[in-house]
C-alpha cells in the first residue's frame, strides 16, 4: 500500500511508486472486500503497457442485490440517515483528508487503469476530489429549511429529507473525481450510496470506499460493485430499491437508464451524458491565447472528456493564422509515458477506445483534411493530437462525440453565424466563446444552448458552480449546492394549531 508520501518529482520515483502499489480487486459490501459469487472476475489493463494490473471481481446480479440490500438496511437503520449534520461534516471532512493522504497512490491508481498523465490526477483529480468532499462536509450546517406562508393559526415546514438507496454509475476518463461528484452530496444528505464505477478504471473507486470506512462512514452506507454495464449497470438500473439513479457517460446509456427506471420502479434518474461543445473565436479575440486555450479544450485528458471543446469555429478572417498556429502546437504535444511528470498527454484507456477514436479520423479523410495527428503514436494505446479541417455540417467528426484527442475546425462569416453554427448540435453541454467585446460576450453567451459558457477561458467549473447540460446532454446539475436537489426530497410539515 502507498499512504502518506512525499511528491514524486521524476519518472523514476513515481514507477517506484507504481511497483508498490497494491490494487483492491474486490466487490465492496459491507465494509469489506468479497469475490463475485460466481467468481467471475475481469481485467484491469494498463493502457501504456498493456499489463494486467488486476484481476477484479466483477459483479453479477446477486452481488449487485447484496450490495443494494445492505445499503436499504443501513439507510432504514438510520446510523448514517439519521445522523447529526455535525457528525457527517466530522466524518466527511475525515475522508478529504484521507484522501489527500492517499493521493500520490490514488493519483497512480487512476494513471495505471486509465492512461491519464500522473501529474495531473496528483495535482488536479485528487485534490479535486478531497475539497469536494470537505465542500459538502463543511455546507450541511449553512443550509436551512423554509417555513411558507400561511393563514394565523397554521404553521408549514419544509425540510430536505433524504431519499433512500442511490445508485451511482460513473464513466472511466475521470474515475475517481467523477465518483465523487455524485458519492459526496449523496452521502452527505444522509443517502446510502452503491457505486458502479467503470469497468475500464474501478480501482480508484474500491480504494475510496475503503477510505470511506476509515473515515467513519459507517459499513454498509457505501458499497462498490465494479462489473460491467450489461449485467452490474444493468441490475443496479432496473433495482426496485434503488431509489435514485445517478449517471454519467454516453447518451446512449443514459436513455437505457431511463428505460430501467421505466420497467422497475420509476426511480428518479439524472444524467449527464455525452457532449459536442463548441468553442467560438471572433476575430477580436486575443488569438495566442485562444490557440493555447484551444489546444487545452480539445487535448486535455487526451480529449477525454465530456465538455471537451471538440468543435472550434473560427471567423474567417484570421481563420488561416489560427489553424497554422493551432497546427504548428499540436504537432509538439507528442503523447507519452503517463509516469512521467514532463510528458504532456497520457495513454487512451484501452485498445477497444484506440480503434473507436482512430476510426473517427480515417472516416474523416474522406471528406476533409487530417492537418496533423491521426495516428498511433509508439507502443501502447496512444494517439497523436489531431486537429481536422474542411468537414461538412453533417459529417460524423462534427455532429457525433469522439471522445479522444481530435478536434474539428470550422469557419463562419459573422456572429449570428457562429451561434447558429454552435447550436446545431443535439447537445448541450458547454460551449466557449472568445472576444474582447463585451457586448458580444453577453450576446452570444446568452444566444448559446449550452449548460455552461465560458468566456475568454475554457471549460470553466468549480465546486461552487453547477455543472450539467441540455437537450441530449442530459438533465440534472453536478457540483454546487444545488447537486443536493438531487438527492433530497422536499417535504412538508402543516401544523394546524
Amino acid at each position: 500500500m502507498v499512504s502518506a508520501l512525499p511528491q514524486p518529482t521524476t519518472l523514476a520515483d513515481w514507477s517506484r511508486h507504481a511497483a508498490a502499489v497494491r490494487p483492491r480487486d474486490g466487490i465492496f459490501i459491507d465494509g469489506a472486500f468479497r469475490p463475485a459469487a460466481s467468481g467471475a472476475t475481469f481485467d484491469s489493463i494498463n493502457p501504456a503497457t498493456g499489463s494486467v494490473i488486476a484481476e477484479v471481481a466483477s459483479a453479477q446480479d446477486v452481488d449487485v442485490d447484496l450490495a443494494v440490500m445492505s445499503a436499504r438496511r443501513t439507510f432504514d437503520a438510520g446510523d448514517w440517515s439519521r445522523s447529526s449534520i455535525t457528525e457527517r461534516k466530522t466524518v466527511l471532512l475525515r475522508l478529504a483528508a484521507l484522501i489527500d493522504e492517499h493521493r500520490v497512490e490514488l493519483a497512480l491508481l487512476d494513471s495505471m487503469d486509465m492512461g491519464k498523465l500522473v501529474a495531473e490526477a496528483f495535482t488536479v483529480d485528487v485534490p479535486s476530489a478531497a475539497a469536494l468532499f470537505a465542500y459538502y462536509g463543511e455546507a450541511l450546517d449553512k443550509i436551512n429549511g423554509e417555513i411558507a406562508p400561511t393563514e394565523p393559526g397554521n404553521l408549514a415546514l419544509i425540510t430536505r429529507e433524504p431519499l433512500g438507496v442511490v445508485g451511482a454509475v460513473t464513466p472511466w476518463n475521470f474515475p475517481l473525481d467523477l465518483a465523487v461528484w455524485k458519492v459526496a452530496p449523496a452521502l452527505a444528505a444522509g443517502n446510502s450510496v452503491v457505486l458502479k464505477p467503470s469497468e475500464r478504471a474501478p480501482l480508484s473507486s474500491l480504494r475510496l470506499a475503503e477510505l470511506a470506512v476509515e473515515a467513519g462512514i459507517p459499513s454498509g452506507v457505501f458499497n462498490v460493485v465494479p462489473g460491467l454495464g450489461q449485467t452490474a449497470g444493468a441490475a443496479l438500473g432496473l433495482h426496485p430499491e434503488v431509489d435514485v439513479l445517478a449517471f454519467t457517460g454516453s447518451t446512449a446509456t443514459g436513455k437505457q437508464f431511463l428505460r430501467y427506471a421505466a420497467d422497475s420502479n420509476l426511480k428518479q434518474v439524472w444524467l449527464e451524458c455525452g457532449g459536442k461543445s463548441p468553442n467560438l473565436v471572433f476575430a477580436d479575440a486575443d488569438l495566442d491565447q485562444a490557440v493555447e486555450k484551444a489546444l487545452f479544450g480539445a487535448f486535455y485528458n487526451q480529449g477525454a472528456v465530456c465538455s471537451s471543446n471538440s468543435r472550434l469555429l473560427v471567423q474567417k478572417s484570421i481563420a488561416d493564422a489560427f489553424v497554422t498556429e493551432l497546427v504548428a502546437r499540436a504537432a509538439e504535444m507528442s503523447p507519452g509515458n503517463p509516469l512521467d511528470p514532463g510528458a504532456v498527454q497520457g495513454a487512451i484507456v484501452d485498445e477497444a477506445h484506440t480503434a473507436h477514436v482512430l476510426g473517427f479520423v480515417d472516416r474523416a479523410r474522406a471528406h476533409g483534411d487530417v492537418r496533423v495527428g491521426g495516428q498511433r503514436a509508439g507502443d501502447g494505446c496512444f494517439i497523436e493530437p489531431t486537429v481536422v479541417t474542411g468537414l461538412g455540417p453533417t459529417d460524423e467528426l462534427i455532429t457525433d462525440e469522439v471522445f479522444g484527442p481530435v478536434v474539428a475546425v470550422q469557419t463562419f462569416d459573422d456572429q449570428d453565424e457562429a451561434i447558429r453554427m454552435a447550436n446545431a448540435s443535439a447537445y448541450g453541454l458547454a460551449a466557449s466563446v472568445w472576444t474582447s467585446d463585451l457586448r458580444r460576450a453577453h450576446t452570444v453567451s446568452a444566444a448559446l444552448r449550452a449548460g455552461t459558457v465560458s468566456v475568454n477561458t475554457v471549460d470553466a467549473l468549480s465546486a461552487q458552480t453547477p455543472f450539467g447540460g441540455f437537450k441530449q446532454s442530459g438533465f440534472g446539475r453536478d457540483l454546487s449546492l444545488h447537486a443536493l436537489d438531487k438527492y433530497t426530497g422536499l417535504k412538508t410539515t402543516w401544523i394546524a394549531f
